[in-house]
């Protein structure tokens, strides 16, 4: 898989569908164990059904992209979205982003989107995405860490990730500091002006309906917000046909028609 240099390491990527010269890109941003191999096919079908290209990265510490360096600073989402993410974006040549992200990931866009320096943002997708800490993901963190010291959960992320330990311990060991308690991005929500759409299931075990709310309420531009029932805390994954709908949906509404009509004819030639 290919490699490229953002925030000072190499970080593995895939693409996926047309390049950034011929169609608008959307970039997947993974949860806080993820990879690009943890998003299995999802970006596949959405660059096929909206005609986009997909940039889909392994953070640092992650998949195959360079092992963390232990223990992460508490801010390390703000690093990502105000210092990585648009090195990522310049690497990659992207031109007309929407941004994708899942949990961490969708916190990580909501930063970026909202720090005044994302001129090539048209749109944030999130997916379960937090602006602030809450009980619930605590609770469901420190079960997370008892899983990974007592049962198999270690070795099924080597299917993932070349540093199992780095990546749990650096996502895992930040939740759970003190310090962390205190974290919140809410500030950048007013920022974005940007049409954004929130998704968050109605089980997800690591967050309350309080995030969701927050961000509709917070944001500065077009917001919509969308429950799924039956549903945790991976939208994608639990709810995929109905998330793949709602994603298709905003982006043909975001980019307009005439663009996405490009998009489409870019997609058919690239088939």
């Amino acid at each position: 898989m290919p490699v490229l240099t953002a925030g000072g390491h190499r970080l593995e990527y895939d693409w996926i569908g047309p390049a950034p010269e011929a169609a608008p890109t959307i970039v997947f941003l993974h949860e806080g164990l993820g990879s690009v191999s943890m998003w299995r096919d999802f970006p596949a079908r959405v660059a096929d059904a909206t005609g986009c290209g997909a940039l889909v990265y392994s953070r640092w510490g992650y998949g195959k992209s360079d092992p963390v360096e232990l223990p992460r600073p508490v801010r390390y989402m703000h690093d990502e979205g105000l210092v990585t993410l648009p090195e990522v974006l310049g690497a990659a040549g992207v031109r007309d982003a929407i941004l994708l992200g899942h949990s961490d990931g969708g916190s990580i866009a909501l930063v970026h989107a909202g720090s005044g320096n994302a001129p090539l943002v048209r749109g944030v997708i999130t997916l379960a995405a937090h602006v602030f800490n809450e009980e619930i993901s605590v609770r469901s963190i420190a079960a997370a860490k008892i899983a990974y010291d007592t049962t198999d959960l270690a070795d099924r992320l080597t299917r993932h990730h070349a540093d199992v330990e780095g990546a749990f311990r650096g996502w895992n060991d930040v939740w759970l500091h003190p310090e962390f308690w205190h974290w919140n991005i809410e500030e950048y929500l007013p920022r974005i002006t940007c049409p954004v759409l929130a998704i968050q299931g109605e089980d997800d075990e690591y967050g309350t309906t309080k995030q969701i709310e927050a961000i509709v309420a917070g944001a500065g531009g077009p917001v919509e917000g969308m429950m799924l029932p039956a549903c945790g805390h991976s939208p994608h994954r639990d709810q995929p046909e109905a998330t793949l709908a709602a994603v298709c949906d905003f982006v043909a509404r975001t980019l307009g028609g005439e663009e996405a009509a490009q998009a489409e004819l870019a997609s058919e030639v690239q088939a």
